[in-house]
């Protein structure tokens, strides 16, 4: 009896040998702490891709799916698409040109010795973050709407003009969308810069102020080239979030059926060709392209800015 408990027990103390040096070895370690990401990348992106380039290739209809090689992509050559990649282009311009400044200098202003309130209006310019794009669409499509009531329509109203149906042409439903894109995700760019500017060491502004700088000349020569990193990455998450909008439009026009496609966006091509018409083939066609699309803005973009030059 008492040699068996011995040998149980010198069996518990290998496992837990054995388990310890598993657990704690400086080799394996790292693979068990990027496990984790690895399985979610392939499960909750990798394998999602490969389907959709898959399906790209087929006819799919329920109960059936048929190859069909490259039919899907020359559909895409069509006035619709060529419109939806317009809208979603044109509106992350408009959206980069102001979603990238802006924050920028109210991040600036906010990190000023000479701001007050500073968490106040902090925590302010947070709070659209924080609400829903579907109830914040649908209060901008309140504003913007096209009866003499509506709070847009009162405003022109007081300085003489007509009412004006905001929704109904290409350039005021633009004008909309890059609105709600701006009072959304002002703050969230506001606290990236901000991180940068709380990164920057004061004694580089103290020492260019005793040399003689301008604050214009700080901002120029210490601050813009520091938050080059920054600015890269807000640049980076607004290409993809302008390509990937879809909520904001169908909010604004109730639906994905705006007047002349004028609030058409790649996505919600993706949304009316893949759910709305059941053609999953030709809506994984075109999830492909907007991928592809981004990637290579991306890239250039990258590349413009030197990420990918080799340090000296």
């Amino acid at each position: 009896m008492e040699i068996q408990t011995t040998a149980l027990k010198q069996s518990a103390r290998q496992r837990s040998g054995l388990w310890n040096r598993f657990v704690y070895s400086q080799k394996i370690a790292p693979y068990a702490f990027v496990l984790p990401f690895v399985i979610s990348f392939l499960l909750f992106f990798a394998y999602p891709v490969f389907n959709t380039i898959m399906m790209s290739f087929q006819d799919v209809v329920p109960g059936e799916t048929k190859f069909i090689g490259l039919d899907n992509y020359r559909k895409l050559f069509n006035p619709t698409f060529f419109k939806a990649i317009q809208n979603s282009a044109v509106y992350t311009f408009w959206t980069l040109l102001v979603l990238i400044p802006l924050p920028l200098v109210l991040a600036v202003w906010l990190n000023s010795k000479i701001m007050r309130w500073k968490n106040f209006f902090r925590s302010t310019l947070f709070i659209p973050a924080l609400t829903s794009v579907v109830v914040a669409g649908t209060i901008f499509r309140l504003i913007f709407g096209e009866l003499p009531g509506s709070l847009l329509n009162q405003i022109v109203g007081l300085v003489g003009f007509s009412p004006h149906r905001w929704l109904f042409e290409a350039s005021t439903g633009m004008l909309a969308l890059v609105m709600l894109a701006v009072w959304r995700w002002t703050g969230i760019n506001i606290l990236y810069f901000l991180s940068g500017l709380q990164n920057i060491p004061n004694e580089l502004y103290e020492s260019a102020e005793i040399d003689g700088a301008s604050t214009f000349q700080r901002f120029w020569n210490i601050t813009l080239p520091l938050l080059k990193p920054v600015t890269i990455y807000v640049l980076t998450i607004s290409i993809y979030g302008g390509f990937a909008m879809f909520t904001e439009s169908y909010m604004l026009w109730s639906g994905n059926k705006s007047p002349n496609n004028i609030g058409l966006t790649m996505v919600g091509y993706i949304y009316q060709q893949g759910l709305e018409q059941n053609k999953l083939g030709m809506g994984s066609a075109i999830g492909i392209t907007l991928l592809g699309l981004t990637m290579i803005l991306n890239l250039i973009q990258l590349k413009f800015f030197g990420l990918f030059r080799k340090e000296d």
